[in-house]
């Protein structure tokens, strides 16, 4: 029962990660990113050329924009850092709940810290939502 479980969620896994992708339209190979981080000229690329352009207001450029914008794409980057750093520890905690055979102070051990994990791992994605409203906003 088990075995016939276990590889009817790996067949579905499996159709589930390998659907049809859709092409991009030419914008898409401006976004700049490695690993979901993405780069800190995020925003201020022209979609046309891919090239850097500076925001302007009544003719000069808008220091305060091009600043904010690379401030929000570095607090972006840490985010996605942090949510990596995360998931590392919800791995160390399942292996620790796996090699405590039993034992309550390593089953315990290990269970707080998956939960601190989830816990980091939900304030980060919040935490991604909202600087990414905030740079939807100043955009």
């Amino acid at each position: 029962m088990l075995k016939r479980t276990y590889v009817g969620f790996m067949l579905l896994l499996t159709m589930l990660a390998s659907s049809a992708q859709f092409a991009q339209p030419v914008s898409a190979a401006c976004n700049a990113s490695l690993l979901g981080i993405p780069a800190w000229y995020r925003g201020l690329q022209d979609s046309s050329t891919c090239t850097i352009k500076m925001p302007l207001t009544k003719g000069k450029p808008d220091v305060q924009k091009i600043i904010m914008t690379i401030a929000l794409n570095v607090v972006q980057a840490g985010l996605a850092l942090v949510a990596y750093v995360t998931i590392f520890f919800i791995i160390k905690g399942g292996f620790g709940y796996m090699q405590s055979a039993g034992s309550p102070d390593g089953m315990s051990s290990a269970k707080k810290t998956i939960t601190n994990a989830v816990i980091g791992l939900i304030i980060a994605v919040f935490a991604s939502s909202i600087v990414n409203a905030v740079a939807g906003f100043i955009n």
